[in-house]
């Protein structure tokens, strides 16, 4: 008789036990897995800022404009297509545009008179003289800051281009509320601008740090122009 039987007869009296603590094991395995996964999950969850913006007395501000910069660092951002600022019954439509740095803006002209639109802002200086319908060339916005915009033949016609270099902002309802999705947990710089601050005056500036929670803040601007 080969002496390995005993051997293998422990063998198989093992076996049992040995599938019975695998299922036992398995789903203990797999609830592991999965809570690893969660915690995972759960520590890169993009986060939602919203942040209402108002006057020092408390009232909404239409069209403020709010943008999260990472603390150090630069995020990526890609020039935005199909954008246009026009002319209509002697003013800018819309008022207030955001592009992303390298965005080419066109200037249609709808109507029945001619405009001379023109940008002295040092983010970016143009101008397109007296003309109808809609100029040759598009104008690169490849700078981040402010341009103010006007007409040389109707002063009463002024618009604002918020040109950003990241790609997480929002602009703000009538309610003062606007709100950036897609936030990654990390320190940044909320900036906020709006029209009615003093003319030259630069979006204010605020330390904030974004978790796996979504956030609310509040930005009280003091205005000096006239408000929108």
């Amino acid at each position: 008789m080969c002496r390995c039987a005993p051997a293998i007869a422990g063998l198989w009296a093992f076996l049992p036990l040995a599938f019975a603590a695998a299922a036992v094991l398995r789903p203990l395995a797999l609830l592991l897995a999965f809570l690893a996964f969660a915690a995972v999950t759960q520590s890169t969850r993009a986060a939602t800022v919203g942040i209402v913006v108002t006057d020092l007395g408390n009232r909404p501000l239409l069209d403020a404009v709010v943008m999260l910069e990472p603390a150090s660092g630069r995020l990526p951002v890609s020039p935005m297509s199909g954008v246009q600022i026009a002319q209509m019954q002697r003013q800018f439509t819309p008022q207030v545009t955001v592009v992303t740095v390298g965005t080419p803006v066109t200037f249609p002209n709808n109507d029945t008179v001619r405009h001379h639109v023109y940008s002295f802002s040092p983010v970016k200086t143009f101008e397109l003289k007296l003309y109808a319908g809609v100029p040759a060339s598009p104008v690169v916005f490849d700078k981040p800051g402010i341009a103010v915009l006007g007409c040389n033949i109707h002063d009463q016609m002024v618009a604002w281009v918020v040109v950003v270099d990241t790609p997480l902002y929002a602009r703000s309802a009538a309610s003062g509320r606007a709100q950036i999705e897609g936030v990654a947990p990390g320190s940044y710089r909320l900036r906020v601008w709006h029209s009615s601050l003093a003319e030259g005056a630069p979006p204010t500036s605020t330390p904030l740090v974004v978790g796996n929670a979504d956030i609310e803040q509040r930005s009280a601007l003091g205005t000096f122009g006239r408000p929108k």
